[in-house]
């Protein structure tokens, strides 16, 4: 007689998720506020087309896309064979694709930068947190 393997798929805690998510975001919003500031005070325009950004609204812009994210996470988890793989080169894209409007944008090469730079601290911050509580 042979016994027949079903593969077992890890489930993932959406409260986990969403707690990790939440957790994340947070602390990807204080972050790139950090950066923000510490760029202005460095002497970084914070100006794009000749408006200032507020540096809250780099916390508040991290924290929409950032929960985006997690929702992104909570779909792929019910629907993903691999939901950490898809997670993750999902939001690697998505980042990618950020970086395009800040390196086209109305503002200098050091606010330039500043914008990119705020993007990938973002994404350094949430896309590890979230992928690790995501089923291989």
């Amino acid at each position: 007689m042979t016994a027949t393997v079903i593969p077992t798929r890890t489930t993932t805690s959406v409260g986990a998720l969403l707690r990790t998510g939440v957790i994340a975001t947070v602390v990807a919003s204080t972050a790139t506020m950090a950066v923000a500031a510490a760029g202005d005070l460095a002497g970084v325009s914070l100006d794009l087309s000749g408006t200032p950004i507020p540096v809250s609204g780099f916390g508040v812009l991290t924290a929409v896309f950032s929960l985006l994210g997690v929702a992104i996470a909570a779909l792929l988890a019910r629907v993903a064979r691999h939901p950490r793989r898809a997670f993750v080169r999902t939001t690697v894209v998505l980042t990618i694709l950020s970086l395009v409007p800040d390196a086209v944008a109305d503002a200098g090469v050091a606010t330039k930068a500043l914008l990119m730079l705020t993007h990938l601290v973002a994404a350094a911050i949430v896309i590890p947190a979230v992928a690790r509580r995501l089923a291989a």
